[in-house]
């Protein structure tokens, strides 16, 4: 499979601490790998520097082939790398509609953006419902989806997902992850950070385990699953 993301020697650091420490990963067409690890691992820090909103201070980014490192974020939506962040992040002031249409401010296909605002009411129905409502006063998992809806506009070869199931009710966890699977049967390359290790491990091709900054395990996804250090360290058994 073409790898479209490598990381090689990913080094970022905050003031005098360095929150990753050359770490190396690549995701290829059509996978879903997910980078697992606690709190404070550097998995957030680390999608953050790919997609360019936070400066990397060592290390390669390779993406479609192309060095990418030192590149904004605009550019990288652009090329079709798109992240949904930690948080979510939606335009509260906005209507779920123009939430969507703010997705594809890299694009001026006037009618595929409008194809594209029903595919997400298709995928999203609940979006749909709403469509006229401002942003802020939807619930945490409705946000998510506008989130990702949002992220999908830009018609994304690779989507990073950013612990897209954090704070949300146990139901509404469900429904992400069946999102997830469902975006990424339709042929979108995603990479999931995530500290819901064994939803993360159920539904990935391969998995990144991140410890203190660095990768300390990766392999096929199943099979961390069932690893007894894996399952010790945070699945909690």
């Amino acid at each position: 499979m073409t790898v479209l993301l490598k990381v090689q020697g990913l080094q970022v650091a905050y003031g005098g601490i360095q929150a990753v420490k050359g770490i190396d990963f690549e995701v290829r067409q059509g996978e879903l790998v997910s980078l697992i690890g606690s709190n404070g691992a550097g998995k957030t820090t680390t999608m953050k520097a790919i997609t360019g909103t936070l400066p990397a201070s060592g290390g390669q980014i390779e993406y479609l082939g192309k060095l990418v490192r030192g590149q904004g974020a605009w550019d990288l939506v652009k090329q079709g790398l798109a992240m949904v962040p930690e948080g979510r992040g939606v335009f509260a002031r906005m209507t779920i509609t123009e939430n969507l249409q703010m997705g594809a401010y890299t694009r001026n296909d006037k009618a595929e953006i409008a194809k594209d605002i029903e595919k997400m009411f298709s995928i999203f129905p609940r979006l749909r419902e709403r469509k006229d409502q401002l942003a802020g006063t939807m619930s945490g998992g409705e946000q998510q989806m506008l989130a990702m809806g949002r992220a999908l506009m830009s018609r994304p070869k690779v989507l990073l997902l950013d612990e897209p199931s954090m704070g949300l009710s146990p139901i509404m966890v469900d429904k992400i992850f069946e999102v997830v699977r469902d975006v990424h049967a339709q042929g979108v390359t995603i990479m999931l950070v995530e500290q819901n290790a064994s939803r993360a491990l159920a539904i990935a091709d391969r998995a990144y385990v991140m410890e203190s900054g660095i990768i300390t395990m990766n392999g096929d996804a199943k099979t961390m699953l069932s690893d007894p250090k894996v399952r010790a360290a945070y699945l909690g058994e």
